[in-house]
């Protein structure tokens, strides 16, 4: 089984497991933390990537803080094969690498998440980093990188809060239906099963 951090639209449970293709019964997922990366919308998108700021601190005028070069998303464990061969597909501009995340609460069963509640698990307004001193041990997860031209990307940091704002809605729902981002993923997995269509939480 694989561990994975998300930080863009898979932090949204329904999409998730509308990718993967299953009600995500199997997995568990907490809010956690990638230090020293940021992230930053894909131009004319509503999803994010993210860049080691190492290779993004030539976009900004300044030094950033502590809040602004980390990034928050969800770690998620238990993805099976097929769940990580299908994220593949739909996370096509992006290399999966292996990176060091801290867990910021403990891991609960997708399952066991009223959609009510979906929200709340990844807050999109979240208290600040206090100090690295206050952080859990890290631990090793999946995660997607940014791998083509970073002009791509525009310099202003993405956040969860404007998407579940503004852009949530055409990725759940009747209303991801005609959504081009799902039609690769859809595409390889009606060739083996059923597709799950998302729910509005």
């Amino acid at each position: 089984m694989t561990s994975a951090f998300f930080y863009g639209t898979l932090m949204h449970p329904e999409i998730l497991k509308r990718v993967i293709g299953n009600d995500g019964s199997g997995l568990q997922m907490c809010p956690a933390l990638l230090l020293d990366y940021t992230r930053h919308q894909v131009k004319n998108e509503d999803y994010p990537g993210i860049l080691p700021y190492s290779q993004s601190r030539a976009m900004f005028d300044r030094d950033l803080d502590l809040e602004e070069k980390s990034v928050r998303g969800s770690l998620v464990t238990g993805l099976s094969e097929e769940d990580v061969r299908l994220l593949d597909i739909f996370e096509g501009n992006y290399t999966r690498q292996v990176v060091s995340v801290y867990p910021l609460a403990s891991l609960t069963n997708i399952r066991d998440i009223p959609p009510i509640e979906a929200k709340s698990l990844v807050p999109t307004t979240p208290p600040p980093i206090s100090t690295l001193d206050s952080l859990t041990s890290p631990v090793e997860a999946d995660t997607y990188v940014w791998c083509i031209s970073p002009s791509e990307l525009g310099a202003k940091l993405w956040t969860f809060e404007e998407f579940v704002k503004h852009s949530a809605w055409k990725w759940v729902g009747s209303s991801s239906d005609n959504n081009k981002d799902y039609d690769e993923v859809d595409r390889r997995r009606a060739m083996d099963g059923l597709i799950i269509p998302a729910t509005i939480t």
